[in-house]
């Protein structure tokens, strides 16, 4: 095996570089990533409401299928981050194998699953009037799964080397091309929602075949992905599931959770409360995706401190992690706050919805600090992710997002009779003291880690 090349020395020094190198694309690119979801629907409401409509009744499975490959991704990475700790290279490369493998596996089965069973689903789901478009849509994008599932996997093996830009430009060509192909494929080649659908396949495609071009052709990546360094081993496969279906099943809880808040505010509030949340949610998502992106970077980072049995750099890589995701977070609750007026004027003014406007000013500023704690919580659930410890990753969130904030967001607008009102604030504090929570078991984990293993 080569000797380390200068991605690999940059991501297993210091643990504080190693985190913003590996954080400042990622958190980039989900930000180009999330623009061009909201042009994505633009182009289909041209096609009408029932189009539209469809496009809703798709998403969270779609959002489902990101999340089966960011999971599994995420399997890989830890694996991998904790086979380069140790330095076990020639390991790191036959879990790469291993997880590339898998994903061929998972993508002919969840595919077949989708498609075979589409019609049924979409029916269960409630789309019975817009089943023509929902059939064409989904059709091809579960047909597709495999280019979803690819840039993922080879995404999380660019990254566990350190070769974060290389990760993330593909991410972002995907973005850009998806913006400039869906007008041409949707209205110039008159596919309609059809080519909405070929799009979005086609372009993950493009952006997977980038990765395979580096990785497979031009050979110039670290990890070696040859037959020869395959040595198959079920355990592996084990391991990798062990941290992937825990991140999977949390984007089932994220879903869970948006159908509760929907039941709570119509119960308190009605539909109209509904339009208002949703739109302002859109918002507080985007306050999200700064600490996902940090917590990514922390997870291969964390791992490999793991690996190397360094307690001191797993601790760094925890607290300034959590440090620089709380400064970018309080800068963006603070944004909202202020500027809750024209961001809810701009956009009730593009959907239609005026009359929304001072109402979703209101709950945005409420829910703006949603966001506030969530860094505590959410890294401490991504490196126990990078450690190995899925499912202890999956409690934390489950604690975190749907009994505490769930629970709260009830007991202040049922029992105590607070309504909507009840059900912004319980769940504020709720998800803030399960962040908190959260943070404080791994300074616990930490804490005994320490006493196992002296650092040099």
């Amino acid at each position: 095996m080569q000797n380390e090349n200068s991605n690999l020395k940059s991501i297993t020094g210091n643990p504080k570089k190693a985190v913003k190198k590996l954080a400042i694309p990622i958190v980039l690119s989900m930000l180009i990533m999330f623009s061009n979801n909201i042009i994505d629907s633009m182009w289909v409401a041209g096609l009408g409401a029932s189009a539209l409509a469809a496009l809703g009744f798709i998403t969270p499975l779609y959002t489902v299928l990101i999340g089966i490959g960011n999971g599994i991704g995420a399997g890989v990475n830890s694996l991998m981050s904790r086979c380069v700790g140790a330095k076990k290279y020639d390991s790191a490369n036959n879990a790469a194998i291993h997880g590339l493998i898998l994903t061929v596996i998972l993508s002919i089965i969840i595919s077949a699953i989708l498609i075979f069973n589409l019609t049924d689903i979409l029916i269960l789901m409630g789309a019975s009037e817009v089943l023509s478009y929902g059939y064409d849509y989904g059709f091809y994008i579960f047909a597709g799964t495999f280019a979803f599932f690819l840039p993922a996997i080879l995404a999380s093996i660019l990254r566990a080397e350190g070769d974060v830009k290389r990760s993330t430009y593909p991410l972002v060509l995907t973005a850009i091309l998806n913006m400039i192909l869906d007008p041409i494929f949707i209205y110039t080649l008159n596919l309609g929602i059809k080519g909405a659908a070929i799009t979005t396949v086609l372009t993950h495609l493009i952006g997977a075949l980038l990765m395979v071009y580096w990785i497979f052709i031009k050979k110039d990546t670290y990890f070696e992905i040859k037959k020869e360094q395959y040595k198959r081993k079920f355990k592996i496969y084990k391991e990798i599931l062990y941290v992937g279906t825990p991140a999977c099943l949390e984007e089932v809880i994220f879903a869970i959770v948006g159908i509760i808040f929907n039941y709570l505010i119509i119960v308190t509030a009605g539909t109209q409360e509904v339009a208002v949340f949703t739109i302002a949610w859109r918002f507080i998502a985007v306050g999200i995706l700064p600490t996902i992106g940090v917590g990514t970077a922390a997870l291969t980072v964390g791992g490999i401190a793991y690996g190397a049995r360094n307690a001191k750099n797993l601790k760094t890589s925890v607290n300034y992690s959590t440090l620089i995701s709380l400064i970018i977070t309080i800068i963006i609750v603070a944004f909202f706050f202020i500027f809750a007026d024209p961001i809810s004027y701009v956009f009730n003014y593009y959907t239609g919805n005026p009359e929304l406007i001072p109402r979703t000013a209101e709950v945005l500023r409420i829910m703006s600090f949603y966001d506030l704690l969530i860094p505590f919580g959410s890294i401490a659930a991504y490196t126990y992710q990078g450690i190995g410890k899925g499912f202890t990753s999956l409690t934390i969130t489950i604690f975190r997002e749907l009994i505490l904030s769930m629970a709260m967001a009830y007991i202040f607008a049922i029992p105590l009779k607070m309504g909507v009102f009840g059900v912004y604030i319980g769940s504020t504090i709720g998800i803030s003291i399960g962040s908190m929570v959260g943070y404080f078991a791994m300074q616990l984990f930490i804490k005994k880690f320490t006493k196992l293993y002296s650092t040099k």
